[in-house]
């Protein structure tokens, strides 16, 4: 900003794509018929006689299967296990073979449940959490709590965080060691970890499942599908994962096709392989294996004008789901079609428009994906539920009366005093007279579920967390860094152009320009923050509108908060000009007189011509527009002469509507007319309401059931022009749609696309990119599907703070973020293997976003850690940027250009600067590899109690290697800085 820039007085053009379009290509993204339409499908004999009719969903990537129609909306890259199996079987993975406390009790209903609770490091980053299990007959509810050194945590508050709040017996805590693998039996009951596929050759013209199951052999083109989905194993002796197959007496065939994929065993029943009889015309032996899997393949020979297979023509009340492929032979391609049967949930990824792969890798990727995540789908079926439930429900009934009668009658003594610590300490201090009894049943607590867990690691049936795509990519969350070091603390923030405008608590207003994208982070030259109000003015909440050239704020707190409006375009100039900075009053022109005292206040997001307003003053909503139309708006911003500096007096006050209590969370709904049929949604007590802004009368949206409500965000998402609302409170989040209003009512029922979904911590914000929904919690990013709530990731971002998120997401984390690596941040899992590192170990910091890692000697504070000046002071703050193209699979053409002054910069020369990062990067990351290896092994040799001593010589090894890594980092930083000096 010095005078000598050449660009200081250069005037910049606003972009002609808003923040609010931005945030359009993600609600009308939201439609189901991405994922098929359900058909009744209906399959007749060689007399035309209907042998059944079945209802199925069938995605074919497009209206017309045969059309080339390419809308372009999906992008193939984001193919991702929902649920994967890295982020699930929480008890296997945290709590076994380590101390935790397991409680047994019984709810309101006369239900009993237990409750499993353990303190962790939260994946090796050094942010202890409670994770906690919940064990229901209705299934497990999995959640993590922030851990508070000075507030200790009751069982009685994390039932309360699960929604259980009355007992017909409260919790007691069960000290048997064997619990351990009754729990685990009760996992168990979540789904297999290894999969049976099902693939059945049908041959061009055969329309019964006689005919299909009835070929002998295959052909070339099955063998090359086949060697494309795994590898051909030998089934005798074979000691892996088997399927139901024989692998003693080849009863069930010599060979089959098995593969790993993304730690999941996957076993194919392949019906030529399976046993071939001339005298059983109906193939019993193969349909005994095929006909009961989920999920099955079938491959079927000839072009796309061929009869081709309908779910109809298998005669299985087992298979779920069909995936028919064909192969092409002049192209080299595979054409995908999915059946799935009408009671399966919605299940990605959807199909590509058209679902043709010539990327033959791809197609496995994506092939694989989609069979995994529909068995996972078929699991949640009413048929499947039912007797899930009734299994779960048996053995918790069963493991209640066996426990519970036994827990009254142990003597009393102070070590027995542990079984009555209903809402104790999670953790608590044991007596002094009973430590050393305490220590030895902990040391037998340990032992037990360490042998438990090898035991299950050698039967086959343990969860791997081991990511083997082979693939090296980007996921679409992965983030940029945006600032490397704030020194304020950011109250609220929004995105202006390529640069972000903040909020701080102690520096006013600040305006951040992003790293140049040609520099490393170490080498990117950055513009200091530009001040634009000073302290005098503490901003709480802001929206940035640029087609409308409008910057709307609020301000204050208590009775002295107001809106204030700014025009963008006198701001911008104010920058360009280096003027005074802007004080609170400066700005008594730009505040609306009639908001004093808000609180609290909304705005629509596809304000197109009218920008409505919704202020909430205690239990008072005040209604406020703003009429312009875009034409006039972008020449007002051309020709910024002749208007005046505050756009006050473009704005009127509609109406007030009083409510029962002053809102916690408020959105506005656009309605389908536009003509007085807007909505307000809001919630406060225990409720969402809708408000008609034209009438001013409430409508019960939903009620919330619990004793505590945090209400974290209301949503207006728009599936198929149809308004709907995610309603998000403690961990739970509902979409309830909204139906067009009939008469003055709006239709508020239970519909069959509504849905809901606990996230496993609870969220601060909530931000909706579709397909994705993002929660953001303490210190993680929690990614899941918006279609069905799955899960997809858990970032691990120490102390976690969402800043903005109407156009790019923007984030801050007091922990440096290393997204250098282009691998997928989900190969970090690997790291969170069976075998984890005990706590005299070296930890491993992986990355919340990337795949390298970051070491810390043991025994150093977090505090080391973070950024750190030498007097003693606050942390900086590092802020990371999700660019919303990644996240909505298509590109956003918008020619974002910052408020700020252009700079003028020189791309590096390659051979210059190019490769120093890259050899820092390469050796640390080649370092922690080999030193995880190094520790998973050691870790194995403890669980099978073959622990030796280190050798001097192996510490030794390690010291000098730490020291040659060392050695050269050091060499690295002085060659870039003599490198540095040349240049100046």
């Amino acid at each position: 900003m010095s005078g000598a820039d050449p660009a200081a007085n250069k005037l910049l053009s606003f972009n002609q794509r808003s923040a609010s379009e931005d945030l359009g290509c993600r609600r009308g993204e939201f439609s189901r018929k991405h994922y098929g339409s359900v058909e009744l499908l209906i399959s007749s004999d060689a007399d035309g006689a209907i042998q059944r009719a079945g209802r199925f969903r069938v995605e074919n990537g497009s209206i017309d299967e045969a059309s080339d129609y390419t809308p372009g909306t999906w992008r193939r890259t984001d193919v991702h296990l929902e649920n994967p199996e890295y982020h699930t079987r929480w008890y296997f993975k945290y709590f076994l073979g380590k101390v935790h406390q397991n409680y047994v009790g019984m709810d309101a209903e006369k239900n009993p449940f237990f409750l499993s609770v353990v303190l962790s490091d939260q994946n090796n980053q050094r942010v202890p959490q409670y994770r906690a299990i919940l064990w229901r007959k209705t299934g497990t509810l999995k959640i993590s709590l922030p851990y508070s050194p000075t507030k200790t945590l009751s069982v009685k508050s994390i039932l309360s965080a699960m929604n259980v709040d009355r007992f017909e017996k409260g919790p007691r805590e069960i000290l048997n060691p064997e619990i351990q693998k009754d729990l685990l039996v009760l996992e168990e009951q979540e789904g297999s970890v290894n999969f049976k596929f099902g693939v059945l050759y049908a041959k061009d013209g055969q329309l019964t499942d006689d005919e299909m199951f009835s070929n002998e052999s295959g052909s070339e083109n099955l063998d090359k599908f086949l060697n494309l989905l795994g590898d051909t194993i030998c089934l005798q002796g074979w000691a892996g994962y088997r399927g139901g197959l024989d692998t003693k007496n080849d009863t069930t065939g010599i060979n089959s096709i098995y593969t790993v994929y993304q730690g999941h065993e996957l076993m194919f029943h392949v019906s030529t392989m399976l046993p071939y009889s001339k005298e059983n015309k109906q193939q019993v032996e193969r349909k005994r294996h095929i006909g009961n899997d989920i999920v099955t393949i079938v491959f079927q020979e000839g072009d796309d004008t061929s009869p081709s297979f309908k779910p109809s023509m298998i005669r299985s009340h087992f298979t779920h789901i069909f995936a028919l492929v064909r192969y092409n032979s002049q192209n080299d391609s595979y054409r995908l079609k999915i059946f799935s049967e009408e009671s399966v949930p919605l299940f990605g990824p959807p199909l590509p428009s058209p679902p043709v792969f010539t990327d033959h890798q791809e197609f496995r990727d994506f092939l694989l994906v989609k069979l995994i995540n529909g068995e996972k789908a078929t699991l949640e079926t009413p048929t499947f539920a039912q007797k899930r439930q009734r299994t779960l429900d048996m053995l918790i009934r069963s493991l209640n009366q066996d426990l519970m009668p036994d827990m009254p009658k142990v003597p009393f003594s102070p070590q027995n005093m542990l079984n009555r610590r209903s809402f104790s300490d999670v953790l608590p201090e044991s007596p002094k007279s009973a430590r050393k009894k305490e220590e030895a049943r902990q040391a037998e607590f340990v032992r037990v579920g360490q042998a438990l867990k090898l035991k299950t690691i050698v039967r086959g049936d343990a969860p791997t967390s081991l990511v083997t795509t082979g693939l090296c990519r980007k996921e679409p969350w992965e983030s940029q860094s945006f600032c490397s070091s704030f020194p304020y603390d950011i109250v609220c923030g929004d995105s202006w152009g390529q640069s972000l405008l903040v909020a701080t608590d102690s520096a006013g207003v600040m305006l951040l320009e992003a790293s140049d994208p040609l520099f490393s982070n170490a080498d990117s030259p950055t513009l200091p923050p530009v001040q634009v109000f000073d302290k005098t003015l503490t901003v709480k909440q802001m929206h940035l509108l640029e087609p409308q050239d409008l910057l709307i704020a609020r301000a204050d707190k208590g009775k002295d908060a107001r809106l204030y409006v700014y025009r963008l375009s006198t701001l911008k100039r104010g920058i360009e000009e280096r003027q005074l900075v802007r004080t609170k009053y400066d700005s008594r022109e730009n505040k609306l007189e009639k908001t004093k005292g808000c609180h609290l206040y909304s705005i629509n997001t596809h304000h197109g011509v009218e920008l409505r307003i919704v202020a909430a003053i205690r239990n008072k909503l005040l209604l406020i527009t703003r009429k312009q139309s875009r034409l006039d708006c972008l020449s007002s911003i051309a020709t910024v002469t002749g208007t005046t500096d505050s756009p006050v007096e473009e704005f009127q006050y509609i109406r007030e509507i009083c409510l029962c209590d002053s809102p916690v969370v408020m959105a506005l709904v656009d309605g389908p007319t536009g003509e007085n049929d807007h909505m307000i949604c809001v919630a406060y007590r225990h409720q969402f309401d809708l408000i008609n802004e034209s009438t001013g009368d409430a409508y019960r949206l939903h009620h919330v059931d619990s004793n505590r409500v945090n209400f974290v965000s209301a949503i207006d998402v728009y599936e198929d022009g149809e308004a709907g609302l995610l309603l998000c409170y403690n961990n739970i989040c509902v979409y309830k749609k909204v139906c067009p209003f009939n008469g003055a009512t709006p239709m508020i029922q239970p519909n069959t696309s509504d849905f809901h979904f606990s996230w496993n911590q609870m969220p601060n914000a909530i931000v909706c990119a579709f397909p994705y929904i993002l929660a953001f919690t303490t210190d993680s990013i929690e990614i899941r599907l918006v279609v069905n709530g799955n899960l997809v990731y858990t970032a691990v971002v120490p102390e976690l703070q969402l800043t903005a998120s109407r156009s790019d997401i923007y984030f801050i984390s007091s922990a440096p973020i290393n997204s250098a690596s282009n691998c997928s941040s989900r190969d970090t899992s690997s790291q969170s293997s069976p075998q984890t590192p005990t706590g005299y170990e070296m930890p491993v910091f992986p990355s919340p976003l990337g795949d390298d890692c970051i070491r810390i000697p043991y025994g150093t504070k977090l505090s080391l850690y973070m950024s750190k000046d030498s007097e003693g002071e606050a942390p900086s703050k590092h802020i990371y940027k999700i660019p919303l193209s990644n996240l909505v699979g298509r590109s956003i053409e918008r020619p974002l250009k910052s408020p700020l002054v252009n700079k003028v910069l020189t791309a590096p020369a390659p051979s210059v600067i190019g490769p120093t990062p890259m050899i820092a990067s390469t050796t640390s990351l080649s370092l922690s590899r080999m030193e995880i290896k190094e520790i998973a092994s050691r870790t194995r040799k403890e669980l099978l109690g073959l622990t030796e001593e280190p050798s001097s010589k192996a510490d030794g090894n390690s010291v000098k290697q730490r020291r040659m890594s060392k050695k050269t980092k050091e060499e690295e930083q002085r060659r870039t800085a003599e490198i540095s000096t040349t240049e100046q």
